[in-house]
């Protein structure tokens, strides 16, 4: 019989649920917020929340002030770049895993919903699937790194997609606008990865990070 996983704490519970509202943008940076509005926001208990904070400290997703309450960091220009920097070297280490590791079916796989994806954008762009892209876009990043196989590049990788996401994130969210160009860049590195063409896949995932970066700075492409 399969082993079955420990139930999930209620601490546990509530830091998933700030995390939650953290990459939907419903917690942003330089927000100050109490104990009491998250165990209103998130349905958890306030001996749960407590319990959660100690580690979103731990992995600077939030700053407790004196007698002010609990602020989400700003993300100033320092925050982006290293935040940036960190996903820059584990993404290209990833890509040098995949060129041998990855699953040929999966790499398949990937690129034929991302020819989709464009079949679908050249009638006509919604929001629906800019949102879809948006999900996969997450999805393909994740598995990448998943490749090397160690589980505290994956929970630092996890962490640190956090901050890029609180990075500008009304800049950086997939949307009817740039959905496009999201998805070429995607089969960019793909399709360099399916003919097992190490360099060009490194230089098309650098561009992805750098449009990516140069966004979250308030720039335009």
């Amino acid at each position: 019989m399969p082993i079955s996983k420990p139930a999930m704490t209620m601490r546990e519970e509530a830091y998933i649920k700030i995390i939650t509202l953290m990459n939907n943008s419903l917690l942003t940076p330089g927000m100050v917020v109490s104990q009491r509005e998250l165990m209103e926001r998130t349905g958890s208990t306030l001996g749960a929340i407590r319990e959660a904070i100690p580690r979103l400290e731990a992995e600077g997703l939030i700053i407790t002030l004196r007698q002010r309450g609990l602020m989400i960091p700003s993300t100033d220009v320092a925050f982006v770049r290293n935040a940036y920097h960190l996903r820059r070297i584990l993404e290209i280490e990833a890509i040098h895993e995949a060129i041998t590791k990855l699953d040929h079916s999966m790499l398949n796989a990937w690129i034929k919903e991302h020819l989709r994806f464009l079949e679908i954008l050249e009638a006509s762009p919604t929001e629906e699937i800019a949102d879809q892209v948006q999900t996969k876009d997450w999805q393909l990043h994740e598995n990448l790194i998943s490749l090397l196989k160690n589980d505290l590049i994956t929970e630092v990788y996890r962490v640190n997609s956090i901050k890029v996401r609180m990075a500008k994130q009304s800049y950086l969210r997939v949307t009817t606008d740039n959905v496009v160009r999201v998805v070429h860049e995607h089969l960019a590195f793909l399709q360099a990865l399916k003919e097992k063409n190490k360099k060009i896949a490194i230089t098309a995932m650098e561009k992805h990070i750098n449009n990516s970066l140069k966004l979250a700075l308030g720039g335009s492409l």
